[in-house]
């Protein structure tokens, strides 16, 4: 027979873990947007980034999926008050914050390889210029404003044909006719952008990767809480039911 709580404490965390369930559950949708965002906008850039970079935003989307049916559990087992769900629960939730801390980590260590790696892709990219490389150049360079790898001699020192892309040019001065510049020489600073892709990409990478560690580490760390309502919650009612 079930036996019911009477202690005001345990009923009050009974109600505690409900609420932050829900809000859990919200913070699981929370997740899971942040880790869309940041996937659709490296995502963007995929032609010169690695898997790893794509890795932990996809990973933040299934752990935010994973997060809701778990808070789903949590409240109904607070409710329920069942020891066996709560404990359940708290084991997954023990599992799912090792797997936001390791998210959270692996964006930190990565930061520090990201710009040799995001150097070598572009490098071996205008090195190869074909047609797949020039449509992916095209798009970020003009998306970012830049031009090359470092600077826009890149293109006339490692590419195929040697030539700036018309991507290279600053909108308004963009010749569609010709496919390049409006009476410009090669490297004129009037008319094309000077800042190198690699800065800029590792600059958007960058700022992804801080809201991956924010969200990963922050929300990480609130989840210990749960875990601790839920061990008290499930201690408190087998205590009554001795």
């Amino acid at each position: 027979m079930k036996i019911k709580m009477r202690s005001c404490g345990p009923s009050l965390i009974k109600y505690v873990l409900f609420a932050f369930n829900v809000l859990f559950a919200l913070s699981g949708l929370g997740i899971l947007v942040a880790g869309a965002i940041v996937l659709a906008d490296v995502n963007e850039f995929n032609h010169f980034v690695e898997g790893r970079v794509l890795a932990p935003p996809i990973v933040l989307i299934v752990t935010g999926l994973i997060i809701f049916l778990i808070a789903s559990l949590g409240c109904f087992g607070a409710i329920k008050e069942s020891p066996t769900l709560l404990l359940t629960y708290a084991v997954l939730l023990a599992m799912i914050f090792i797997i936001e801390l390791a998210v959270g980590i692996a964006a930190c260590v990565f930061k520090s390889d990201l710009e040799g790696m995001l150097k070598n892709s572009l490098m071996e990219s205008i090195k190869r210029s074909n047609h797949e490389d020039n449509v992916a150049w095209d798009n970020v360079q003009r998306k970012l404003m830049c031009c090359g790898v470092d600077t826009p001699a890149d293109w006339k020192a490692i590419s195929l044909n040697k030539t700036l892309p018309a991507s290279c040019c600053q909108p308004e001065f963009v010749d569609t006719a010709a496919g390049n510049c409006f009476d410009s020489p090669a490297l004129g600073k009037d008319k094309f952008f000077q800042e190198g892709c690699v800065g800029k990409l590792k600059e958007r990478i960058d700022k992804n990767a801080v809201i991956l560690i924010g969200v990963g580490i922050g929300i990480a760390f609130i989840q210990i809480l749960g875990i601790v309502l839920a061990c008290y919650l499930a201690s408190a009612i087998r205590r009554q039911a001795n």
